[in-house]
């Protein structure tokens, strides 16, 4: 059997030896696998024809809340933060009320946007309003400052700190936003595609570092799509 491109020797070896070594995963574990990322995602259309498709059972619990769970999501990716708060205020109580970090980043989303629109005015009340007072608190006084820098920038996407303004930004807040919804409604933060990758990225770079060039090279999302 060829190699997949991206693949070395030695991560060809070891792929084999693992498949002697395992039981054999079985056509419902992949499609759980698939099912959690469409859920935890807000796929609802995607996740309904693939339901349809493989004959499984609703699970009852993602599904509640879902559209409402993917309003929020969107407002917060596009460039809707308030909305995003009003929304997921009403969708669950006190939720940012008890997660001080999450509300100060989505606060920190509008007050980005405000700069990357160049309303200065609007940004600055806003800064003293509502982000001024978690300087109270010692861990949010380094970002606060890091704001404060972009409005002194006419082109704040060339500042030294032009990752607030970045899409990955935006993204991560909307994801931390997600996970903390889904945490209330006890369903699981991260999707089981996300687990697996997390856990076998630990125990490769675990196993390279303890037995070097006669381990598994480190874990390669790319190079494990391409096999």
């Amino acid at each position: 059997m060829a190699m997949a491109t991206g693949t070395t020797d030695s991560d060809h070896n070891w792929q084999m030896a693992a498949s002697a070594g395992i039981n054999t995963i079985s056509d419902t574990d992949v499609h759980n696998i698939v099912l959690s990322y469409l859920m935890h995602n807000c796929f609802k259309e995607t996740a309904e024809a693939f339901l349809a498709c493989t004959g499984m059972n609703q699970p009852v619990d993602y599904l509640v809340d879902m559209e409402k769970r993917k309003t929020i999501l969107h407002s917060a990716l596009e460039g809707n933060a308030l909305k995003a708060i009003e929304l997921a205020e009403q969708l669950v109580p006190n939720l940012l009320t008890d997660n001080k970090d999450l509300h100060f980043d989505l606060l920190s989303l509008h007050f980005i946007d405000l700069i990357r629109s160049q309303k200065i005015n609007e940004a600055l009340e806003f800064g003293q309003t509502k982000l001024t007072p978690f300087g109270d608190v010692h861990k949010y006084v380094e970002k606060l400052e890091d704001f404060v820098t972009l409005l002194a920038y006419e082109e704040p996407e060339k500042s030294p700190i032009f990752h607030l303004l970045s899409p990955e930004y935006r993204e991560n807040v909307a994801d931390n936003l997600n996970r903390a919804i889904l945490a209330h409604g006890n369903l699981p933060g991260y999707s089981s595609m996300e687990r697996l990758i997390q856990q076998t990225t630990v125990v490769r770079h675990f196993l390279h570092q303890e037995l070097g060039k006669d381990g598994p090279p480190p874990f390669s999302l790319k190079a494990f799509l391409n096999n």
